[in-house]
């Protein structure tokens, strides 16, 4: 088995090898934020709960409303290369408006600029994946991208550790130390990435999603597009997460361990839920990974110290290598090969004004009524989208 891998990385392409660090290099920059960003609204700029639920969530719900567009246009313009470098630039250039933040309205719009340009080079980073990997690597290198994007997922947050003992706990000199991982990812993007020659543009300018083409989708799939807004009303911004470590006393410079763990959690389950997935149906597999949200969010809702947040974060990590892509294989199950571009789209608009909703309702339920009863509302809504996973099951089953 090390043998055959090797092997395979051995034979992969240089631009699927860089285009996996420029994943690395931007995730490192982007959760070392992200990691200290609630903290930094909170305590320096003075934001309430409920405000930093709505920021959070005008900028992730931006990310998946950019999603709709960006595979589309980079289909139509044939530039995969130009469209993902212009959105791993725009990430690049909002990193220095974070520590130089004045005012919540100067983060909100950071966050937001940063989001759009992650919306838009996810879809043509992941043509380029295919089409720069031959067919029979075509897996490996997904999984090669995915691997190093964990890598920078888990190294960011503890980087953020590390600096803030090293800073004694200046939050903004570590913000601005976040800038150079992100520079060096457009860097490697502009040098070693190249489009893929004889590459044609596919694509037709009409919209991506028409009328007549949402009157054909099935029954089951809007079914899939209700499960996904409840899931996203269960999932709010990990945010919250960060904030309840420094609820329960964690002290401020390893409060970022918080992402460590979920990142960590993630990782060492991310594979196993892969291979058990190609054996078991994805609804089962999506019932077991919101059972874990709900005892995320019943731990969290109970945490009283510092190591009882670390679990509930670890469980949340166990929860999202388990269910990460599942909703996405049911979309493509309930649905026509030739729809499926309009039936992602509008599963991301959905499921990114869901995730709005999400965070400004955890923020309030936060500033109101207190942290318990912002992961208890989000284990309610768990709880319903696994009995609404399990319905669907039980329909599909017997339509068959």
């Amino acid at each position: 088995m090390l043998k055959h891998a090797h092997a395979v990385l051995h034979r992969m392409p240089s631009g699927i090898w860089a285009l996996g660090l420029v994943s690395m290099f931007m995730d490192i920059s982007s959760e070392l934020v992200h990691s200290l960003l609630p903290i930094f609204m909170s305590s320096v700029l003075g934001a309430s709960m409920t405000t930093i639920g709505v920021v959070e969530g005008v900028a992730e719900a931006t990310a998946a409303f950019s999603k709709f567009f960006s595979g589309f246009f980079s289909d139509w313009s044939g530039k995969r290369k130009a469209v993902a470098l212009f959105g791993y630039g725009l990430s690049t250039l909002t990193k220095p408006v974070f520590p130089l933040a004045s005012s919540i309205g100067w983060v909100l719009f950071a966050r937001v600029a940063d989001r759009v340009g992650k919306g838009i080079r996810g879809a043509p980073r992941d043509a380029l994946v295919a089409e720069l990997s031959p067919p029979e690597l075509r897996g490996a290198a997904f999984g090669l991208r995915q691997s190093l994007d964990s890598v920078g997922a888990f190294i960011g947050p503890l980087l953020a550790v590390l600096l803030m003992l090293l800073l004694a706990n200046n939050i903004t000199m570590v913000l601005w130390l976040a800038v150079l991982p992100a520079v060096a990812a457009v860097i490697i993007l502009a040098l070693w990435v190249h489009d893929p020659e004889g590459k044609a543009r596919t694509g037709k300018s009409s919209a991506p999603v028409l009328w007549a083409d949402l009157k054909r989708l099935h029954l089951h799939y809007w079914l899939v597009v209700c499960l996904g807004a409840v899931f996203t009303l269960a999932r709010f911004s990990e945010a919250f997460l960060v904030l309840r470590a420094e609820n329960t006393g964690l002290s401020l410079a390893f409060i970022p361990m918080v992402m460590v763990v979920m990142s960590l959690a993630y990782a060492i389950v991310s594979l196993p839920a892969g291979i058990a997935s190609d054996r078991f149906r994805a609804s089962s597999m999506l019932v077991a990974g919101l059972f874990v949200l709900v005892l995320a969010d019943l731990q969290l809702a109970s945490a009283d110290s510092a190591w009882s947040v670390l679990i509930g974060s670890a469980l949340w990590g166990m929860h999202m290598g388990l269910t990460q892509g599942l909703l996405s294989k049911l979309v493509a199950d309930s649905t026509p090969a030739h729809l499926h571009g309009s039936a992602f789209g509008l599963f991301n608009l959905v499921s990114g004004l869901a995730l709005l909703m999400a965070s400004i309702i955890a923020g309030m339920l936060w500033d109101k009524v207190g942290p318990s009863a912002t992961f208890l509302c989000g284990a309610l809504f768990a709880g319903t989208a696994m009995l609404g996973v399990i319905f669907h099951r039980g329909l599909s089953r017997h339509s068959h």
